[in-house]
């Protein structure tokens, strides 16, 4: 009777912890429209306390480097409010902001600025210098600071007025991840002081603890994985045992205790007492020899730094995105080469004629490479699969030509690029790179400067007389023009033993095997040389 009444008592149990559940999980969910609810009202700020709920378009007053924002939704902690606004798509020159609303125990309103995303790829940025000191007042478009990222210098402007209360990465600060505060604005000058010893909340860094928390239960799959795989044991022969007992280590009780004073892994030591018992002699040895080995590693480490004289250069922002994307390059994309010779005696003879009439005219001076430029777009328009990109699932063909190309500076290796290059005349495309040049020596180019280029073209052999080189292609791209320097060359005349002289620069295509076939990549320099050795069919 007694187990009887028991048995009952748990179903009844199990009954009301049903029902409490349930009504936890209606009470949350009536609890969450309530939320939403908030939002329809706003309350009186207080003489003590400043919390407001406010509509979206409340907060559109104020902004900072965003065109548009509209606050979709609002994270209340300690007593404040703090909105996140979106619309569409990010700028790249947006600058990450939120406004934060604070007790009266606390700070007084501020809004903390974070590191923009200037460019598709950048992840982090450097800070080259504050234009603006904390205290100053800031108002719409002026520049706050100059952010160095993965491609450029650019400056970061001002969208609203304020006070420019907290500076919290300096001049200098680097690899600041993008979202990370930099500084903190006000809007009344007097709230200034209150921020001298802010330093901005863990909030976003306490995201990783939660995902570690809901981490452990994959666990439990890999065990229950493993635990139908422990049924074949018993199937496996005893015989193959023994050799577990065999990895058991003997040791004399003084060997085992100098080992364990001493760190020393016994596994690793022959003993060479009766039945290769490890004794304390055994140890002994181990340490002299392992003192030797390192006594001899440090006297040559020593010898060494002491015969080599050294500076150690910081690398820059700029430097490292360059290393690891052409470390990425070689590494997943597929290279081949190809090389081929073009006589330019005939865009030389080209080039006079052009040069004496902008020199007639008052325009700049037309370069080789603004021809090979002009020869590689129409080659691209020509042959199309060669102006692509890989994209894994599909390969991306560009109706667009736009060429960039490769100039060496102090700072690194920039490529601006030329838009429409196609479409564009000789002597735009040389104003156009002579600009764009001196922009990335004064490291001042903006991201439209550089991006969306589809092919590129590194010339070594004007500036520098190297006659022939590899590129590495500039990913997403799937090619690239090395140019080397022309030689005059002794070529067979139109007679049985006549010779002349002429004059030849040799291009190295460099081709993205997972786009270009071979015979695409040769037919595309078949339709280069055509343009660079019959010069006037660039000009139809």
């Amino acid at each position: 009777m007694y187990w009887f009444q028991m048995r009952n008592a748990s179903k009844l149990l199990h009954h009301e912890r049903a029902l409490l559940v349930r009504w936890f999980s209606g009470d949350a969910q009536s609890s969450l429209n309530r939320n939403r609810d908030v939002w329809k009202t706003q309350f009186h700020e207080s003489s003590t306390t400043r919390s407001v709920f406010e509509p979206a378009s409340s907060f559109n007053k104020r902004s900072f480097g965003m065109q548009k924002r509209n606050i979709s939704m609002a994270t209340i902690k300690r007593g404040s409010i703090i909105g996140f606004g979106f619309n569409g798509e990010i700028s790249r020159s947006q600058v990450l902001s939120r406004r934060c609303y604070a007790s009266a125990s606390d700070l007084p309103p501020h809004q903390e600025i974070g590191m923009p995303s200037l460019s598709p790829t950048m992840t982090e940025g450097n800070i080259a210098r504050w234009l603006k000191k904390e205290g100053d007042k800031i108002s719409p478009g002026e520049v706050l600071c100059e952010v160095e990222t993965d491609k450029a210098t650019v400056e970061m402007e001002c969208m609203e007025e304020g006070y420019l209360a907290k500076i919290i990465r300096g001049d200098g600060a680097k690899e600041i991840k993008v979202g990370e505060v930099i500084a903190v604005t006000v809007e009344d000058e007097g709230d200034i002081a209150k921020f001298k010893d802010y330093q901005p909340s863990a909030s976003e860094p306490s995201a990783a603890p939660a995902k570690e928390i809901s981490a452990p239960p994959t666990p439990k799959k890999e065990e229950e994985v493993e635990e139908p795989g422990r049924e074949p044991e018993p199937k496996v022969s005893k015989p193959s045992a023994p050799p577990s007992s065999g990895d058991r280590t003997f040791a004399s009780p003084l060997a085992r205790k100098l080992g364990e004073e001493k760190n020393v892994p016994l596994s690793s030591i022959k003993g060479t007492g009766p039945e290769g018992l490890i004794v304390k002699a055994d140890i002994d040895d181990y340490l002299a020899s392992g003192a030797k080995e390192v006594s001899a590693s440090s006297k040559a480490k020593v010898a060494t730094d002491a015969a080599l004289d050294y500076t150690d250069i910081p690398v820059s922002q700029i430097r490292k995105v360059t290393a690891s994307r052409l470390l990425l390059s070689k590494q997943t994309i597929p290279h081949y080469y190809l090389t081929v010779d073009t006589c330019v005696d005939k865009l030389t003879s080209l080039r006079t004629q052009l040069n004496s009439l902008q020199e007639a005219s008052g325009g700049s001076r037309i370069s080789v490479n603004d021809l090979v430029i002009k020869a590689a777009a129409l080659a691209l328009r020509k042959v199309p699969q060669c102006n692509s990109s890989w994209a894994n699932d599909y390969i991306r063909q560009y109706n667009n030509v736009n060429i960039n190309v490769a100039v060496q500076t102090d700072n690194g290796l920039f490529v601006p690029v030329i838009r429409d290059a196609d479409k564009k005349g000789l002597s735009t495309i040389g104003e156009e790179v002579k600009q764009l040049a001196k922009k990335a020596k004064e490291n001042s180019l903006k991201p439209q400067d550089y991006e969306g280029g589809t092919f590129t073209v590194s010339n070594l052999g004007g500036p520098f007389g190297v006659r022939q080189f590899c590129a590495i292609i500039n990913p997403p791209q799937a090619g690239i023009l090395a140019v080397g320097s022309s030689e005059r060359r002794v070529v067979p005349g139109s007679g049985a033993e006549e010779f002349k002289f002429a004059s030849f620069m040799s291009v190295t295509l460099s081709c993205d095997h997972r786009v270009i076939d071979g015979a695409i990549g040769a037919e595309w320099l078949k339709a280069f040389k055509g343009y660079i050795e019959n010069p006037e069919t660039m000009l139809l």
